[in-house]
């Protein structure tokens, strides 16, 4: 059963119904890892009023140790019950702003960076729409990718095994009240995606962790894994998270206009602009792991030309064309992201990225419906088109000298997100990985 609370005497009210014994508290740290903590229901109140305190140093990205005291403050109109919990003496989850102790909103909560960057278009009246499309592979163990089937592109055989574990997740997502259009077998064997409703980008990004939380604790109970590792099998497509995405103003779609070729208005068209001008400075942050870049290579139906389209699936940007000349169906698709980056820094920057295209009214090119992999260097140095970054080393180095991600992160988020991904990659290459030995062992 979904719950609709609203404010905190609904959720409890909904605790004495039923009999909730124990409050989950939610955040992610600055890179999406999800963190909790659980609250008896008697402490609730003073949850609501001032917070829960906690050491915000052994938070990946939060406060340095002489500063380290903050604040969890739940959101009431994200409370839901637990659905692979017990029923009896059930336990419910709250996600949270993190504060300072003086109740500010703390600069580092990736949570309150996107809402910081929301609320540059709430005073004009306008709500930022996404829906992500959200990849993901189940395996028989955790440290292993032994795949569950053999199956492809939706697939309806006996190849298909993880049916019982999508319908699971997707009864699950509903009883939290999170919309799902449809779920499907993709490309690649054991790979799987189930499609979320859109909505407005702050409680979809608190969305995508409940979904990702769902998806492996439902695996985890048939004894496989759920990975949204961006390319965890070599030869095989990778994970996305193509987030369509519109703005609205009351009911109005703004991109949208009737009389424009592409059913695009002036705002939508720079709107696309700007996701292209910048998606180099961008790209660390939607695809922020070292593994991330080993699916964006050409020939596995990732992104990698920086390029729009109505229905070339090899672009950077797409205009879907399901339902051509429908005000409500008319979205702006971003290819490149992948399920593993935190979706509140994700959204804030394409939001960003999409803002100053509007802001500064950049020239759209001409879009490209011929297979960008198929034309020669030539053709796309002729057509402009130019390429995403090959590495997470060059998307840093990208991702350092952007004003318009640090703007979008805040200070405090981009230095600590910059410092993280530098000590990731240099872990990366002074690693010794299996391959090299396999490679070099038998030769040297």
């Amino acid at each position: 059963m979904a719950l609709q609370t609203r404010n905190k005497e609904e959720v409890f009210e909904a605790i004495d119904e039923f009999n909730v014994r124990f409050v989950r508290i939610w955040f992610t740290d600055i890179l999406g890892i999800p963190k909790s903590f659980a609250i008896n229901p008697n402490e609730l109140d003073g949850a609501f009023s001032e917070g829960m305190g906690f050491d915000g140093s052994s938070i990946e990205g939060f406060a340095r140790i002489h500063e380290s005291d903050m604040v969890a403050k739940p959101d009431p109109t994200t409370f839901q019950l637990i659905p692979w919990r017990q029923q009896e003496n059930a336990v419910a989850r709250m996600f949270c702003d993190i504060q300072n102790p003086d109740g500010t909103p703390y600069e580092g909560d990736p949570r309150n960076v996107l809402k910081r960057n929301l609320s540059r278009i709430k005073d004009d009246g306008y709500s930022f729409l996404v829906g992500p499309e959200l990849e993901f592979f189940y395996f028989k163990g955790e440290n292993n990718t032994d795949v569950l089937d053999n199956g492809g592109y939706f697939d309806l055989t006996t190849a298909d095994n993880a049916t019982d574990l999508r319908r699971d997740t997707i009864l699950a997502l509903d009883s939290m009240g999170i919309d799902v259009e449809y779920s499907h077998h993709e490309v690649a064997p054991s790979q799987h995606e189930i499609d979320l409703r859109y909505k407005d980008a702050l409680s979809m990004a608190d969305t995508v962790m409940t979904y990702k939380i769902t998806v492996k604790e439902i695996a985890r109970r048939y004894g496989y894994h759920a990975s949204f590792m961006p390319k965890p099998i070599f030869g095989q497509n990778g994970s996305g998270m193509h987030v369509h995405q519109s703005l609205f103003q009351g009911k109005r779609n703004v991109m949208f206009d009737p009389g424009n070729e592409f059913n695009l208005s002036d705002e939508g068209r720079y709107y696309i602009a700007g996701l292209l001008r910048h998606a180099p400075e961008i790209t660390a942050v939607t695809n922020q792991w070292v593994n991330s870049y080993k699916r964006l290579v050409p020939g596995y139906e990732a992104p990698v030309y920086i390029a729009w389209a109505r229905r070339n699936r090899s672009s950077l940007v797409r205009v879907p064309m399901y339902k051509p000349g429908k005000e409500a169906a008319t979205r702006v698709e971003y290819r490149s992201p992948d399920p593993a980056a935190n979706p509140y820094l994700a959204f804030s920057v394409m939001l960003a990225a999409g803002l100053a295209g509007i802001a500064n009214k950049y020239d759209l090119p001409s879009p490209q419906e011929q297979d960008i992999y198929h034309m020669t260097d030539e053709q796309r140095a002729k057509a402009g088109i130019t390429s995403l970054p090959g590495s997470l080393n060059d998307a840093i180095h990208i991702t350092e000298k952007s004003t318009l991600v640090r703007e979008a992160l805040g200070e405090h988020v981009f230095r600590a997100f910059i410092a993280n991904k530098k000590a990731e990659w240099d872990a990366y290459r002074m690693n010794i990985t299996q391959w090299e030995l396999n490679r070099y062992l038998p030769l040297l």
